[in-house]
């Protein structure tokens, strides 16, 4: 489930488009190899219950890289996730999170994401489409990006977006956990 915020990261690359408040910063400004940074971003997940309180957290460690081309259709994000980074702030959640039932840490490092397709929705907004992979099964995501701020050097996001977590074998608790993962994450990245 968790691995699912790895896909949020490709929307980050769909929010390149200039965004209403800089329209006079043009795309080809922002042109550049970006690396997210862990200071200002946050990889955060929730999955819903029928029960009451669900599961809410974040992870700790990834990395990624955002590509960002004057021709939005030529940009490019690809994110590493490291699952045994998953933190919910109940260690026995955690623990399950980690095991052969969801994440199976012990044989699987990393939950990547990488882009197929970025297609700008607004002036400040896209859709980026891509391939996630998880437990050694990938398939396709899909992310909302917003860009946030754009600054000399830097660049950030919010991504949000809903994965299924049965495709990757992350089926655990259902029905009375929702099979769907929901993310919301704020990328920060800096020029290369």
């Amino acid at each position: 489930m968790i691995f699912r915020n790895v896909t949020l990261a490709a929307v980050l690359l769909a929010s390149l488009s200039a965004p209403s408040w800089a329209a006079a910063v043009d795309l080809k400004d922002a042109a550049g190899r970006y690396a997210i940074t862990p200071v200002g971003s946050s990889l955060a997940f929730a999955v819903d219950s029928v029960a009451g309180k669900g599961i809410s957290g974040k992870f700790a460690q990834y990395s990624g890289l955002i590509v960002i081309d004057g021709d939005i259709g030529r940009s490019s994000v690809r994110i590493t996730i490291i699952p045994a980074s998953v933190e919910t702030g109940q260690d026995r959640v955690d623990t399950f999170l980690k095991s052969n039932a969801v994440f199976d840490v012990a044989n699987e490092h990393a939950i990547s994401f990488r882009s197929s397709n970025v297609r700008r929705t607004g002036e400040s907004s896209a859709i980026i489409t891509g391939t996630l992979t998880a437990r050694g099964r990938s398939r396709p995501a899909t992310f909302l990006a917003e860009l946030e701020g754009l600054s000399r050097g830097s660049i950030s996001f919010h991504v949000t977006g809903k994965v299924l977590r049965s495709p990757y074998g992350m089926d655990a608790g259902t029905p009375i956990y929702s099979n769907v993962v929901q993310f919301d994450m704020m990328l920060k990245a800096r020029r290369k």
